[in-house]
């Protein structure tokens, strides 16, 4: 027959078995859930010195979701457009765009912001070798200059170009780069014509009397 402390100690034991299989049990109904992806916002356009908050949205193995801001490590492609701080804020820097970052251990999202340039208050319209006019049948890149902040910043791909009359035989200008082009005989006589440039945030505009003569 089993004495009193007998029973005493084999219930003791009894209980730390117990104890023990109801620990592994909850160990393994409760395993902390796996990151599997996230996903950076806003994509957004912004001037210099503006800023946006970036977010940044965790995907779990289990299918929840969570705000994961402040627990990722925030990056940016281009310093030079755009920089971001440990908490995710962008700061618009230069003209440009940069692919922004969240890395939270093998897990990573990305966005972009483009920047474009703030404070203008002009915009000087010149050619790259500084012609007034050329030839039929010749070409000839346009520049954008802009005073932003007093400062004189190159616009040329930001800015939207056109010319005055809109249209003109055997004269193009692409609307994104200035690069103008002519066809050789088809303008007949001399064209005289304005080349604009401008700023689609602002709708500023810089303009140049140009001329293309005939052959």
């Amino acid at each position: 027959m089993l004495t009193g402390k007998k029973k005493l100690e084999i219930l003791a034991a009894f209980a730390t078995l117990l104890l023990f299989a109801v620990g592994v049990a909850c160990n393994g109904f409760f395993v902390d859930p796996v990151l599997t992806g996230i996903t950076v916002g806003p994509t957004a356009t912004i001037q210099t010195t503006e800023t946006v908050q970036m977010s940044a949205t965790g995907t779990f193995n289990d299918g929840s979701t969570s705000s994961l801001t402040s627990g990722v490590s925030w990056s940016t492609g281009t310093p030079s457009a755009a920089s971001v701080s440990k908490s995710g804020l962008v700061t618009g820097v230069g003209q440009g765009s940069s692919i922004i970052t969240a890395a939270s251990g093998t897990q990573t999202g990305t966005a972009t912001i483009t920047v474009t340039i703030g404070g203008i208050t002009s915009i000087k319209v010149t050619t790259a070798d500084g012609k007034t006019s050329i030839p039929f049948g010749t070409t000839e890149q346009f520049v954008a200059t802009a005073t932003a902040d007093g400062k004189q910043v190159d616009v040329t791909t930001s800015v939207t170009w056109t010319t005055n009359p809109a249209t003109i035989t055997g004269v193009s200008i692409d609307p994104n780069s200035g690069f103008l082009t002519t066809t050789s005989g088809a303008g007949g006589t001399a064209q005289t014509f304005q080349v604009i440039a401008t700023d689609p945030t602002t709708n500023i505009t810089g303009v140049l009397n140009f001329s293309v003569t005939g052959t």
